[in-house]
């Protein structure tokens, strides 16, 4: 099942989240965030965009959320993306279906584009976006430090809407 996120839902998307920061470097968050700095990112996000929780025999299994991709009003039309999953339940599908919940969302709000920024190398994420419709638009090198290691990072897109 597929649902909006609520405040008590925190706990346990910071569970999922939290092994993401200390063994990987997918996010570059370097330290877990407080469930009350989790709390208000949530509150943030769904002022405008929507988060999801997706639960398998009611537990959250995994989320998606989109964010702002710049402040300036020429972005409003464009997004950031990111889905995350309990370790135990990745290659099931379950992205994909949260994935896809989260752009019939965007696009029933107008969002046009939707942008994926990943760390590289990630061949599963990368694979991923590229058969939910992203094409690969940019590769930087070295911007993020973490676990003593310069990372580079990849953007990749998808147009869900037509430009007007």
């Amino acid at each position: 099942m597929i649902r909006t996120a609520t405040l008590e839902d925190t706990r346990f998307i910071l569970e999922i989240y939290a092994p993401y920061v200390l063994n990987t470097c997918i996010t570059f968050e370097t330290e877990v965030p407080s469930i009350t700095e989790f709390e208000q990112r949530i509150r943030t996000i769904q002022k405008t965009f929507p988060y999801l929780v997706l639960e398998e025999n009611g537990s959250i299994v995994g989320y998606a959320y989109a964010t702002k991709y710049k402040e300036r009003s020429a972005y409003d039309w464009t997004v950031e993306t990111s889905v995350y999953l309990r370790e135990d339940v990745q290659g099931k599908g379950y992205g994909k279906v949260l994935y896809t919940a989260l752009e019939d969302a965007l696009r029933a709000q107008g969002i046009v584009t939707m942008l994926a920024c990943i760390t590289y190398p990630n061949d599963s994420s990368i694979a991923f976006h590229k058969k939910m419709g992203f094409e690969h638009v940019a590769h930087f090198e070295k911007l993020g430090f973490k676990f003593n290691q310069w990372r580079d990072i990849v953007w990749m897109k998808k147009v869900i809407n037509p430009y007007f």
